[in-house]
């Protein structure tokens, strides 16, 4: 039986959280954690792992669930050494692509897509969930789906920017906001391993998501659901455009060290200090936003010289 789209999805989360050293030989792996964190149920979060226990990542104990295996430092070099990856083809992707070229109608029917892309009906679905879960597809009332304009064009991606300029500096000035010392530590790790290796090694997609991740795990601070709800969403919005874009690497380096600026700063106190550091930091990504930029001016100019 064909393991579905979404199992492989998470299977390829699962494995890359291996290979970028968050997990390591001998961890844990627990399904209703790995289930909140990727946004879906248990149930393909299992079929991920049983995945990944016959490719000799996890191994499966008896009574006791999944964990990851001492051979898989071995599997871990391996992929870095022949640039293997554990990435499945993904016709999610190809789906996005197709909604912000336009080649496909914002309002579509399930076998239109099955037809499409020689997808079966459970593919289908496990796709337009994913596309649902970030922000950018909807079922329609009765029959169909349809797809939603956000963050499809440079305005509207600027303007989510904009619009993270005003809630993330303030949610550090509310009145319940407090330090949570194990965000800071773990967000720390994560930082510091991107600079040593990650930045260099790691799928762009998996890059991008640790950059939203970080932001949202420090908005959980000022106790306030309601921004990182608002935040969290916004995040899924922009991924659609993101993901497609080119990642300045070398821009990574430098926001990962203004993340730790902005850390050392909480840890000292300085609360209104890391505010105003957000909001440079926010403002400098904005404006620096290079490959998003240059794919769409580029396709202007594409545009423009095709028309003269």
């Amino acid at each position: 039986m064909r393991s579905s789209q979404l199992a492989q999805t998470i299977a390829s989360e699962i494995a890359l959280l291996v290979t970028s050293g968050e997990l390591g030989v001998g961890d844990h792996l627990k399904t209703q954690h790995l289930a909140d964190r990727f946004g879906v149920s248990r149930s393909p979060v299992r079929e991920a792992m049983e995945m990944l226990a016959g490719q000799g990542l996890l191994e499966q104990k008896e009574n006791r669930g999944f964990f990851v295996t001492d051979s898989s430092s071995a599997i871990v070099e391996r992929v870095r050494e022949e640039g293997e990856t554990f990435e499945v083809a993904n016709d999610y992707q190809r789906l996005a692509e197709d909604w912000l070229t336009d080649r496909i109608p914002a309002e579509v029917t399930e076998q239109a897509l099955r037809e499409r892309y020689g997808l079966t009906k459970s593919q289908v679905n496990d796709v337009l969930m994913r596309a649902s879960r970030e922000g950018w597809a909807e079922r329609k009332q009765g029959y169909g789906w349809r797809f939603l304009p956000v963050a499809k064009t440079p305005e509207a991606f600027e303007q989510i920017y904009r619009f993270r300029m005003l809630i993330e500096p303030a949610a550090m000035l509310e009145p319940e906001f407090a330090l949570d010392r194990k965000i800071i530590e773990e967000q720390r790790r994560t930082q510091l391993r991107m600079l040593d290796t990650d930045i260099e090694r790691l799928p762009a997609e998996r890059l991008l998501h640790n950059g939203a991740l970080f932001h949202e795990e420090l908005i959980k601070m000022a106790n306030n659901p309601f921004f990182h709800i608002s935040l969290v969403r916004v995040n899924r919005m922009r991924r659609l455009l993101e993901y497609r874009s080119r990642v300045d690497r070398s821009r990574t380096v430098r926001q990962c060290q203004e993340h730790l600026e902005i850390l050392d700063l909480l840890e000292r106190g300085e609360v209104v200090e890391a505010s105003y550091a957000m909001r440079r930091h926010l403002g400098g990504a904005l404006s620096k936003k290079s490959p998003v930029t240059w794919s769409w001016s580029h396709q202007a100019h594409e545009k423009d010289a095709l028309e003269k």
